[in-house]
C-alpha cells in the first residue's frame, strides 16, 4: 500500500458562502473523519488533489499533512469525491482515517492476463466482473488481482471461488459468482436476407440452399 502526501489546511468557517470562496481561490472544502474523533474541516488545493487521483484511480490512500493550530499527519482513504455535473470540477472530498491495525473492506480491480484458447478458436471473452470485494489489513492490500485466462476454452468460465489470493486476504464475494467466460459467438442473419428468403418461399421459389418442390399434374 502506497500513500501520496497531500497538504491540507484546517478551516473554521463552514457553509455555502465560505465553501464558494474556497473554490474561487482554487481550493475545495474537505472533511477528515477519524475513528472515535471529531471530524476535522479542511480545505485542499484542487489541482494537487487532481494529481493524486490521476496517479492512482483506485483505492487512493493519502497522507494528509494538516496545517493549523496543531500540525497533524493523518493516513487516510478518499471515501467520497463530489464533482459538479456540468463543469466537472471538484466540489467536496471526504477523507476517512486508515489504521494499520484495522482491516479494510474494499473493491480491488481485477486484471486479466493472456489470450484464451477459446478466443483463438473463435469464441468471445466476456468479463462478468471487474473487481473483487476483499477484507484485509492496509499493509497487504494489493493494487490489483491478476487472473490468467489463457486456459479458458469455449464454454469455460472462472468463478470467484477459483481465484487464489494470499491467506491474509479474505474474499467477501459469493464463490459461485462468475468472473469471466469464453462464449460462443452468435452469428446473426441480416434482415434483408431473411426477407428475401421469405418472399422466395411465398412465390414457390427455392430458398437459399433449397430445391424447388415438384409441381403436380393438372387434372382436367
Amino acid at each position: 500500500m502506497e500513500a501520496t502526501a497531500l497538504k491540507a489546511f484546517t478551516r473554521e468557517k463552514t457553509g455555502k458562502g465560505p465553501a464558494r470562496r474556497f473554490r474561487k481561490k482554487g481550493s475545495i472544502p474537505a472533511v477528515f473523519y477519524g475513528r472515535g474523533e471529531e471530524a476535522i474541516h479542511l480545505s485542499v488545493n484542487a489541482a494537487e488533489l487532481l494529481k493524486v487521483i490521476q496517479a492512482k484511480k483506485e483505492n487512493i490512500f493519502v497522507k494528509l499533512l494538516i496545517e493549523g493550530e496543531k500540525n497533524l499527519e493523518k493516513l487516510s482513504l478518499i471515501k467520497e469525491l463530489q464533482i459538479e455535473p456540468v463543469s466537472r470540477r471538484f466540489y467536496h472530498v471526504d477523507f476517512y482515517e486508515i489504521r494499520m491495525d484495522h482491516k479494510l473492506t474494499l473493491d480491488v480491480p481485477l486484471r486479466f492476463a493472456g489470450i484464451p484458447i477459446g478466443v483463438q478458436n473463435g469464441g468471445e471473452l466476456q468479463h462478468l466482473k471487474r473487481d473483487l470485494k476483499v477484507s484485509c489489513l492496509p499493509s497487504v492490500l494489493p493494487d490489483f488481482i491478476e487472473i490468467d485466462v489463457t486456459g479458458l476454452d469455449i464454454g469455460n468460465s472462472i468463478k470467484v471461488q477459483d481465484i487464489r489470493v494470499p491467506e491474509d486476504i479474505t474474499v467477501l464475494d459469493p464463490g459461485d459468482v462468475g468472473v469471466v467466460m469464453v462464449a460462443v459467438v452468435k452469428v446473426s442473419v441480416p434482415a434483408e436476407t431473411e426477407a428475401a428468403e421469405g418472399e422466395a418461399a411465398a412465390e414457390g421459389e427455392p430458398a437459399a440452399g433449397g430445391e424447388t418442390p415438384p409441381k403436380g399434374d393438372a387434372k382436367g
